[in-house]
């Protein structure tokens, strides 16, 4: 990266930085009717609400089980979406879809010598699923999940776990996520940090800036 060192580690967000969070509900969007997209909006919000608010109490419940909540939640917003599509929209989001360039790029860089990982929020069960889903095993050599110090992104201690893991300082580390508060959190740990801004959002926490912003991943090969 331009004024930086380069990174021999790249750390992964996984949802909505790797997998579409969206993909759940579009499998059965023909079943939740023309609200099907404000849908999973809210679900996804919400999902990412409990998980910042458990942290801030310094209370846990693993991240499938918040998913369910919100999934829950969302479907009393929305009273006309036939509650029977529950357990497909569940079994959808456990295998969710990898987006179209992400094994390329993965390759790419783990061919080029670059150590890979994923940090995510997600239970480890849940990540498990989507990377044998799409065939991303033999990519990384962590698939880290928070559970294991039983809270969420963006506690300092969630990268720490990469640190640890590969036993390096944080600016070693290129860290990927499409959520600009992970991004923020990140860049205050010390990562060099890359927005995967694939929805085209405005940007927010400027004291906490990316090193670069990307559509998608096939920019991270030209940094």
């Amino acid at each position: 990266m331009a004024g930086q060192d380069p990174c021999s580690i790249f750390v992964f967000d996984a949802y909505g930085t790797l997998f579409d969070v969206h993909s759940a509900v579009r499998r059965h969007g023909d079943r939740l009717g023309p609200d099907a997209q404000a849908f999973s909006d809210l679900w996804r919000l919400k999902q990412l609400e409990y998980s910042w608010i458990y942290a801030l109490m310094e209370r846990y419940v693993d991240f499938w089980a918040l998913t369910e909540r919100a999934l829950d939640f969302t479907f009393s917003k929305y009273p006309e979406v036939d509650r029977a599509v529950r357990g497909d929209l569940l079994a959808a989001y456990e295998e969710l879809d990898a987006y179209e360039e992400v094994r390329t790029i993965l390759e790419q860089l783990k061919g080029s010598g670059k150590e890979l990982a994923i940090l995510s929020n997600g239970s480890p069960a849940m990540l498990s699923s989507a990377v044998e889903r799409n065939g991303l095993g033999d990519l990384f050599d962590h698939v880290l999940s928070v559970d294991g110090i039983r809270t969420f992104k963006t506690k300092p201690a969630t990268y720490d776990l990469v640190t640890t893991a590969f036993r390096c300082f944080p600016s070693a580390v290129s860290f990927q996520s499409s959520n600009r508060w992970d991004i923020a959190g990140a860049s205050a740990y010390g990562f060099q940090t890359v927005w995967i801004n694939r929805t085209g959002q405005p940007d927010e926490y400027r004291d906490f800036s990316p090193l670069a912003q990307l559509k998608d991943l096939t920019g991270l090969l030209n940094l």
